[in-house]
């Protein structure tokens, strides 16, 4: 394991290239039935400039020095909360489909301050179990003061109707807390009573957001208004099957299912690739979350280690949430695929996400390699 470990770092780059390299493919296919005919590829080469500006972020995050990340962790958090503050402020904040999920300055394109705040919560959560809690099964600092953290940046995602968002963030850092030695039954105990009140408070509103909720469990019945995402969803995967259409030949897309080169790509790959290229999808997203474990297994202090897998489990949860949502298996959350999705905000933090997991795999190799430099030199000194 320890050997196979130092080709984690493969395993996450490779699985990432070819994760964004299905999503151009599949954008370039899609996007056309979405774009005005004057501007053909428009959201390609909007991708494709997220892509750089994503991969030069990731190229930042894993060099800058990773003291730099724990001794700014406050501010990074005051940052994120302000952030997500400026989406309830007139003019600054914007509205889409009934969401306040983006903020907009004159001298930036549109911008979802959630993206950021996973990975700062990541951080935040990893220091706090490290610097200031010495036995993670304290109930008040081993889980009611991380909880208290957590709950700030929760409740605004929350209230910004993007509740997808908002259960990955405490599903992300509950499972870190589990790594850090949190008790596991004050974890579930509160996962499932915050399932409870979700689904108690979703209800109680009535409305848009509880359809949504309900809609899953009988598609049949509600694919004409709410359940149609996911009908035409389920649709898409049974008109590929096993060897797909055809790249470019899919019929959803064509107005049939809505937003599908963002929320419902995955979908498309099914319709016009197949099983295979579905398959493989969730293959390089499992290969992500292995190669995660064992950068977190090999990393060089506990802060580190918590971080990967804080920042895995950020990628991987989604993931596999918008395949539950695409298969209807989950409710629909509006939560895109990373990586694959067309989405600006969402690929370059995704990717610095990435660049933070490949700068924890640099330490960790510059320490061992420093250790066996060091091994080295006494054997040479004896003799």
């Amino acid at each position: 394991m320890w050997s196979f470990s130092r080709y984690s770092i493969f395993l996450l780059i490779l699985s990432v290239v070819f994760l964004v390299g299905i999503g151009l493919v599949m954008l370039a296919s899609t996007s056309p039935w979405v774009e005005p005919e004057h501007m053909e590829y428009a959201h390609v080469k909007k991708q494709v400039s997220f892509l750089v500006i994503g991969t030069i972020g990731a190229v930042m995050a894993a060099l800058i020095p990773f003291d730099w990340y724990s001794r700014g962790v406050w501010g990074f958090f005051a940052v994120a909360v302000i952030l997500l503050i400026l989406c309830y402020v007139p003019g600054v904040g914007i509205e889409v489909n009934g969401s306040y999920r983006w903020i907009k300055f004159p001298f930036l394109r549109q911008f979802q301050p959630s993206e950021p705040s996973k990975i700062v919560l990541t951080l935040m959560v990893a220091w706090w179990m490290v610097k200031q809690c010495a036995e993670p099964q304290q109930y008040l600092r081993g889980f009611f003061y991380p909880l208290l953290i957590l709950s700030i940046p929760a409740a605004l995602i929350f209230m910004e109707k993007d509740m997808g968002t908002t259960a990955v963030i405490i599903a992300s850092a509950f499972l870190l807390l589990f790594v850090a030695g949190t008790r596991w039954w004050l974890l579930l105990s509160s996962a499932v009573l915050g399932v409870g009140g979700l689904i108690a408070f979703v209800h109680m509103l009535g409305g848009n957001r509880a359809a949504r909720l309900l809609a899953f469990q009988d598609l049949e019945a509600t694919k004409l208004d709410y359940g149609l995402q996911q009908w035409r969803s389920l649709l898409a995967f049974a008109s590929g099957g096993v060897n797909g259409v055809g790249l470019g030949n899919g019929a959803e897309k064509h107005g049939y299912l809505p937003f599908a080169h963002t929320d419902f790509i995955f979908p498309i790959i099914g319709e016009e690739l197949g099983l295979a290229a579905t398959l493989a999808v969730i293959l390089a997203f499992v290969l992500i979350a292995v190669a995660g474990i064992l950068i977190a297994q090999r990393a060089p202090d506990r802060f580190m280690s918590l971080v990967a897998v804080g920042l895995t489990a950020n990628i991987v949860i989604p993931a596999a949430v918008n395949v539950g949502v695409a298969t209807a298996m989950l409710p629909n959350t509006g939560l895109p695929l990373p990586l694959v999705s067309y989405g600006g905000t969402n690929l370059i933090f995704t990717l610095v996400s990435v660049g933070l997991l490949c700068g924890v795999y640099l330490r960790s190799s510059y320490q061992e390699s420093a250790a066996v430099t060091t091994r080295r030199s006494r054997r040479i000194m004896r003799l």
